[in-house]
């Protein structure tokens, strides 16, 4: 667990009108925290949001968690791996993000939650971290943000182990690769068998969507969202902890499975083959880590393997944050594959 809340830093805080908020994403459950209110027991923030709540509030930020469910209704105290319990506040179900359904209608309901910020809380401007496919929902709702005129102003994104073009695991799940691109790892089969009985339970919604088949092409989700991020400077960090490879003699891999980091692979992570109308302005991360702690817990793995735990992650995520006003001034691409 982690607890302490107070800024350790010397930075001098932002104004009160400017928040973080991180959002998590498909299949989480997160429950809804300000930067003095907190679950009482087990993870504060839950199993993605908790370390890097903590580490921005000890940055001196205003941070923000916004509300998920994996499943209609409003967030309830959670049991198993990343517990939860005891939390201050219940939003309603028409601000929390439906981490099993459709991406458009979880940014709907995050852009909800950020307008409520701006009514509740006197949040004016915000630096989103997605992860996940919370970087995809964060889209969504900057999109809704703009095409509605909201006072909330988006000042950056920084998305962790997004897949801005899939994952492998829907693209298993949808037919588009085989579980032979596995190449034999049980990891990586467990993943894609996993989501394929979930896409058959659920029909639609997020299983259906985050692969490359909806997300990529002429007239897919992507090409939908040009210009929204205009204006917007994006970090996008990904993860490579899974090559695939036995030896450097194995011959290639597929670069839509390998290397990831359990569940995105890394050209997805780092946007590869995102054009520039959708994503003008771009510097790229990439880290020996995992997906999650979900994810290095299957692995045997220390959670501090995992990119929402990693401390050279976390401050990664604050130098993006500290850098936003004059991001879009810097150097576009840097650190960024070819595309």
């Amino acid at each position: 667990m982690l607890a302490g809340c107070q800024s350790d830093s010397g930075d001098d805080k932002r104004p009160a009108s400017t928040a973080v908020v991180i959002v998590s994403g498909g299949d989480a459950t997160s429950p809804f925290t300000a930067p003095d209110q907190a679950c009482a027991t087990g993870l504060a923030a839950g199993n993605t949001d908790t370390a890097l709540r903590e580490f921005l509030l000890g940055k001196g930020y205003a941070v923000y968690t916004s509300p998920a469910m994996a499943g209609r209704g409003q967030v309830t105290d959670q049991t198993g791996f990343g517990p939860f319990g005891v939390c201050p506040v219940t939003l309603p179900e028409n601000m929390t993000v439906n981490s099993q359904g459709s991406i458009d209608t979880a940014g709907e309901h995050l852009a909800r939650f950020l307008n409520w910020l701006h009514t509740d809380k006197g949040v004016n401007e915000v630096d989103l971290v997605g992860h996940s496919m919370g970087g995809l929902y964060s889209r969504a709702a900057i999109r809704v943000l703009t095409s509605t005129n909201s006072p909330v102003k988006v000042r950056s994104l920084t998305t962790l182990g997004t897949p801005w073009q899939g994952s492998y695991l829907s693209d298993f799940a949808n037919g588009l690769v085989p579980l032979t691109d596995c190449l034999g790892d049980k990891l990586c089969e467990t993943g894609m068998k996993g989501m394929a009985d979930e896409v058959k339970r659920l029909m639609s919604g997020s299983g259906r969507e985050v692969n490359q088949g909806f997300l990529m092409g002429k007239d897919g989700w992507n090409e939908f969202q040009s210009g929204v991020l205009d204006k917007i400077p994006v970090v996008l960090i990904g993860g490579k902890r899974f090559t695939g490879a036995k030896t450097s003699s194995d011959g290639p891999v597929n670069p839509a499975v390998w290397p990831n980091d359990g569940l995105v692979a890394l050209q997805s992570a780092l946007a590869k083959s995102i054009t520039d109308p959708v994503l003008p302005h771009r510097r790229c991360y990439t880290f020996d880590d995992t997906h999650s702690i979900y994810v290095s817990n299957l692995a045997g793995l220390d959670w501090k393997t995992a990119l929402t735990w990693d401390p050279q992650v976390l401050e990664t995520v604050h130098q993006a944050i500290e850098n936003a006003p004059k991001a879009l001034d810097g150097p576009n691409r840097q650190g960024c594959p070819a595309a």
